[in-house]
């Protein structure tokens, strides 16, 4: 084998036969297939080093440049869930009142949701992904390539991560959320991208029967 550039390492790559490949395609499907949103959770903990973990997943998603322009601020903190939750529902309060349309409000009715969050409080943690924009090197700002799609990699990759490990999230999108930056005093060139309330699903949780779009609907091979 050649010598490695600088900077750079042997790729180890997995190399599973066709067999292989194809029943654990098969299987990861499955197994995602069963994850769902979820609004009900039950106020059981968990422990800090999953959290830990599933964060070190989210990281691992490809970011432009590698400049990984996120930050994920994990709260379990009664106090800072229940600020959270205050200023979610009064910005919520608005969308159901006045923001949303009419169709968007009709298009939301299967899922019986309105302005009342009591998940942001009962969830053992909520995972507030940020956005990095840009970084600030010796004052100056250094523009990070390519932030909202990296960031939204790294959310797909840390929902996976969840569902793996046998728990269950929602992507909670309050709008607008600058409050969060406010409540976590967090730094201007962050800006919040998703809340992800994160922990076990409620003993008597139920979900839309809803129906995901087949292949032909998704899908085109040419």
């Amino acid at each position: 084998m050649a010598d490695s550039k600088e900077g750079f390492v042997p790729y180890e790559p997995l190399n599973f036969s066709e067999n292989q490949m194809k029943q654990r395609v098969k299987d990861f499907f499955q197994f995602m297939d069963k994850r769902r949103s979820l609004r009900v959770f039950s106020d059981r903990p968990v422990p800090k080093d999953v959290i830990e973990n599933l964060i070190r997943t989210a990281s691992t998603a490809p970011s432009g440049a590698h400049m990984q322009p996120w930050t994920f601020c994990a709260v379990s903190s009664a106090e800072i869930k229940s600020q959270i939750r205050e200023a979610a529902e009064k910005e919520e309060y608005e969308n159901y009142n006045g923001r949303m349309s009419e169709r968007w409000l009709k298009d939301l009715e299967p899922f019986g949701t309105d302005h009342i969050k009591p998940f942001l409080e009962i969830a053992p943690w909520l995972i507030i992904v940020m956005k990095r924009s840009y970084e600030l090197v010796d004052g100056e700002k250094k523009n990070n390539y390519y932030a909202t799609e990296s960031v939204g990699l790294a959310t797909g990759f840390l929902l996976v991560a969840i569902h793996n490990a046998g728990l269950v999230a929602l992507t909670h999108t309050p709008s607008p959320m600058n409050f969060l930056s406010k409540v976590l005093e967090r730094p201007e060139n962050e800006k919040p991208f998703l809340l992800i309330p994160v922990g076990y699903a409620a003993d008597d949780a139920e979900v839309p029967d809803l129906k995901r779009k087949p292949l032909d609907e998704i899908a085109v091979f040419y």
